[in-house]
């Protein structure tokens, strides 16, 4: 027998999603110190993570990146030729010049349009391979996080607003985008040029090369300074940004709901509080920024101001050449100005460091429901019989936040059965249907589907032979042609007709001008709720499963559209396995068998008929049919 115990810390059952004030809290707050469960998006990433998940992505173009290293090494080589070059020209080319021989001055003039020319082909080179790294570093981080939060438990996407998720794929993304458009290329040179400076410094003159040298350390604990104290404001400034994102997401999804009871005021006070905040956390990172670019600054201008005056002094006193002077001093402007302008490279490498962790973060998430690691194969199904045996066996579940929803919990419901759910709100219906659908998986006991417990089945083999129809069905852009093909985008026009006829949406959809063609809109809205069950159920039809969940299927249309709606259920249920969440008295009517459930138990197992006609049921049943049907 399997167990297996939720790994998700949120404190949120799969009933209760996300809520913009949720988020508003995750913006302000810090995760809980108290030791309660707090949101994994929110919680500080692995150790290394971070490093790691960089790597990862980096690892198919290492070696592109490394000769973009090669080619910016010999880049600032050609680029920084100048200085050495002026020294040259007023140690020897004027002397020589002066004695009638224009040879070295040719030769520098020559030796510099040469480096010039080689600095701007090897930077061109370089933005080449580096725009590749990047975009191919950048394409890679989303598809991983596309394919990750898409492999989600089903209580995961119910705990976490879509804004806040597609927060990660946009604004994180896009803040390391910024990094590797103008930052790779900034850190690098800077790198390099350090390097390179430093040795011909020290090769010019020792004395002023190793003075310059130590004007470094000072700059180099600032920058580290700032690091550390920036970080955790970039974090916060991504968090906000998350939770502003999250909220318009929310409001724009629900805008019917919005309007129809006036939120729009209360709306937008509460994105203003979440604006402000946002704000708050930029004008502190610019701050930080602000102190950084301030005391490096300082201290290199008085480090140059510093050194200048004493190469003016040795030059005065003989012990060094005027070229030399005049080399150093462009040098120093190099060695100094390189570093400084680190500091805005270090705020887009901030927002990359801390965008980084929170995908890594993400990535790091495991699903709840898990693919097996040896998947069985279903049975294939006897002659003429296309639904499958459910049988929940010792079933027990408990949602993240405690709440025990079902114990002990034994059900078998035969081949080509429908059976119907009635029952409180809390009773355990909804449960039921999603243990059969896979979208979790029991803390304890098994669900099987002919014998074989569903987590040892494939999600292609469950998803296949068991389909779950929500109370409200999603139609994504698109035509109603694609809509209806959704799990088969192999079928044929044919037989995308056949499944619209087979449930009574084809006269609808061949009345629209364009026909199956006809674009759905945003979210099917163009559509009536109970047009989008039949184009929902037309897409079951074709899939052709052994197995159906409805879950409240006909409690948001209208009469008419709920009598379609039942003879569209009846062709696609005939022969089938299903679990029907009911609260009409016509649905119940197409039903085999009707089950009443109450606190996770079963109550009532009885007929359609003997249900609606009351025929040997308690009067706890009748009240309890008379609240679900209210």
């Amino acid at each position: 027998m399997h167990s297996s115990t939720p790994k998700a810390a949120w404190p949120r059952s799969n009933d209760s999603p996300v809520s913009a004030d949720d988020l508003v809290a995750l913006a302000a707050t810090p995760a809980d110190s108290a030791g309660e469960p707090v949101d994994p998006l929110e919680a500080p990433a692995p150790k290394g993570a971070s490093r790691r998940l960089l790597r990862s992505v980096l690892g198919p173009d290492i070696r592109r990146l490394w000769l973009a290293v090669a080619v910016v090494l010999l880049q600032q080589v050609a680029a920084l030729a100048g200085p050495v070059l002026v020294a040259v020209t007023i140690n020897k080319a004027i002397p020589a010049l002066r004695a009638h021989d224009a040879a070295p001055l040719l030769i520098v003039a020559v030796t510099y349009g040469s480096c010039v020319a080689a600095a701007g082909l090897l930077q061109n080179m370089f933005i080449r391979l580096s725009v590749t790294v990047g975009q191919n570093v950048l394409s890679e981080l989303r598809a991983r996080l596309f394919a990750h939060t898409q492999a989600q438990s089903v209580e995961f996407h119910d705990a976490h607003a879509a804004g806040q998720l597609a927060s990660r794929a946009s604004g994180d993304v896009e803040a390391v985008r910024e990094l590797f458009d103008s930052g790779i290329e900034q850190i690098v040179t800077a790198g390099v040029s350090l390097v390179y400076v430093s040795s011909v410094l020290l090769v010019l003159d020792w004395r002023l090369g190793w003075a310059s040298l130590a004007v470094m350390a000072p700059i180099y604990w600032t920058m580290r300074s700032f690091r550390k104290r920036s970080l955790q404001v970039y974090q916060r400034r991504s968090t906000a940004a998350a939770a502003a994102a999250g909220d318009m997401s929310e409001t724009f999804a629900g805008i019917r709901t919005v309007q129809a009871f006036c939120r729009e005021r209360a709306n937008e006070d509460r994105f203003a509080m979440l604006n402000r905040r946002h704000r708050k956390e930029n004008r502190q990172a610019g701050m930080e920024m602000a102190r950084y670019v301030t005391s490096s600054r300082l201290v290199a201008n008085i480090a140059v101001a510093g050194l200048v005056m004493w190469g003016g002094y040795r030059v005065a006193s003989g012990t060094m050449e005027l070229g030399t002077y005049a080399g150093v001093v462009l040098y120093l402007r190099d060695l100094y100005d390189k570093p400084l302008r680190l500091g805005g490279v270090l705020d887009a490498y901030q927002a990359a460091a801390a965008s980084l962790e929170k995908i890594a973060v993400l990535l790091a998430i495991e699903p709840t429901v898990v693919e097996p690691v040896r998947p069985a194969s279903l049975p294939p199904l006897p002659e003429l019989s296309v639904g499958r045996r459910v049988s929940y066996e010792d079933v027990a579940f408990a949602y993240c936040d405690g709440r025990e929803v079902l114990r002990g919990f034994e059900l078998d419901i035969p081949a080509g059965q429908t059976v119907a759910l009635i029952g409180p709100s809390g009773g355990g219906k909804s449960t039921l249907a999603k243990l059969l659908a896979r979208f979790h998986d029991p803390t304890h006991g098994r669900v099987l589907l002919d014998g074989i417990d569903l987590r040892s089945v494939s999600a292609a083999d469950l998803r296949s032979g068991v389909v779950m129809v929500p109370q409200e069905n999603f139609l994504f852009s698109g035509t109603v042609a694609e809509n209806i093909a959704l799990a088969r985008p192999d079928a044929t026009p044919e037989e995308i007709r056949c499944a619209a006829q087979a449930t009574g949406a084809h006269r609808f959809i061949s009345a629209l001008q364009d026909g199956y063609q006809t674009d759905v809109g945003g979210r099917g809205s163009r559509f009536s709720a109970g047009q989008r069950q039949l184009i929902a159920l037309a897409r079951v039809f074709l899939l052709n499963p052994s197995v159906i969940v409805l879950d409240e299927a006909t409690s948001v249309i209208d009469i008419p559209s709920e009598r379609a709606v039942q003879d569209a259920m009846r062709r696609v249920l005939r022969g089938r396995t299903a679990l029907v969440i009911a609260h009409r008295r016509s649905t119940i009517q197409i039903t085999d068998r009707v089950l009443v459930l109450a606190e996770g138990r079963v109550i009532e197992d009885c007929t359609p008929a003997d249900f609606t006609e009351g025929r040997g049921l308690s009067g706890k049943t009748r009240r309890l049919w008379l609240d679900s049907d209210s």
